[in-house]
């Protein structure tokens, strides 16, 4: 294999904006996210955003719901 993996490649723009393009805010996020069993703060929602956060992949697949994304929407870009 020639090319490398990189390694930690931060999802948080798109994140954003699957985020905005749903007309949600960050609080509102949380609050979804909560309701669905997992425990996500506004906090943790902006630290993911700012690539500072590592999304589990039940966090991922709750956003991919909330957001009526696809998995390429999460990851365009990123190649």
């Amino acid at each position: 294999m020639s090319e490398k993996l990189k390694q930690d490649i931060s999802i948080g723009q798109n994140l954003k904006a699957l985020r905005v393009k749903s007309k949600l805010t960050q609080e509102r996020v949380a609050a979804k996210l909560q309701t669905m069993g997992l425990p996500v703060s506004r906090e943790i929602v902006s630290q993911m955003e700012a690539g500072k956060y590592s999304l589990r992949v039940s966090v991922l697949l709750a956003l991919k719901e909330l957001y009526r994304a696809s998995f390429d929407d999460f990851f365009q870009g990123l190649t």
